[in-house]
């Protein structure tokens, strides 16, 4: 698979009488339009590539998704009062863009050197973030928004599957409801684990589909959470963070661990 065979590919799946496909050449990027409301989404296709050597089928299946419900959430009107139970927050990197393609500002917290909290509408098989013009339209005040998506938050199921790695316990969250991420904002369900961590509490979300949390009692087991960050990471449709975090106290501490063993 090449440039060209991939944006062919992407063209053939994603055309529509309602939508736009422009080509941008020189950044060999594609975009894809709403005629209905000049929104769109856009695309890289050597990233696409990438994960299609690794991938094959499933690289593009991601893409065609995410492009798909992305517009149509695009497309959809939002309505937050009395719809307050589809307000949840969510995790994304430092680097990730403050404001809508129009220019209009995300409501974004701040949580550690590594990510923000962006708030969003959950719209059933995808969301949409939260802006300003939203909040000015509804009438409401960020502090609301934030009261009620962190309640929502604590309200998503916790259940975790267990590992056991070179005398260290490893948990994973992933429920791939789009908030996996999320549940670090849970400080009451952190700290009952906190409560059974014999070692060093360590967690991680690599992407915004997963939450690990470490039970690191080794050197191995730092070595083993680096490398699965990064593996994480790499593989997920929305990247946060290869670093790992320490948790204590309700405290998260980002650390670099530079792994010996494979």
């Amino acid at each position: 698979m090449d440039s060209k065979k991939m944006r062919r590919e992407l063209e053939a799946r994603l055309a529509g009488e309602e939508r736009l496909i422009t080509f941008d050449r020189e950044k060999d990027q594609l975009r894809f339009e709403s005629k209905k409301n000049g929104k769109g989404i856009t695309v890289s296709i050597p990233g696409i590539l990438a994960k299609w050597d690794i991938e094959k089928e499933k690289a593009i299946d991601e893409i065609v998704y995410y492009v798909e419900e992305g517009l149509r959430a695009m497309d959809d009107s939002i309505q937050l009062t009395d719809h307050e139970k589809k307000i949840f927050p969510v995790i994304r990197s430092a680097s990730f863009p403050t404001e809508a393609e129009e220019g209009i500002p995300f409501l974004i917290d701040e949580h550690t050197a590594e990510t923000k909290i962006y708030y969003a509408y959950d719209m059933g098989k995808t969301y949409r973030l939260i802006d300003t013009r939203i909040l000015e339209k509804e009438g409401w005040d960020a502090s609301r928004i934030r009261e009620i998506a962190l309640f929502n938050v604590r309200s998503l199921s916790t259940s975790l599957k267990e590992d056991q790695v070179a005398g260290n316990s490893f948990y994973f969250l992933n429920t791939n409801d789009g908030y996996d991420a999320s549940r670090i904002l849970n400080k009451g369900f952190l700290n009952e684990i906190e409560k059974q961590i014999t070692g060093r509490m360590v967690l991680a979300v690599p992407h915004q589909d997963v939450l690990i949390i470490a039970d690191i009692r080794n050197d191995r087991g730092y070595d083993v959470i680096a490398q699965m960050a990064m593996s994480f990471f790499a593989s997920g449709r929305v990247p946060v963070t290869a670093l790992s975090f320490y948790y204590e106290d309700g405290e998260l501490e980002p650390i670099f661990i530079l792994g010996k063993n494979k």
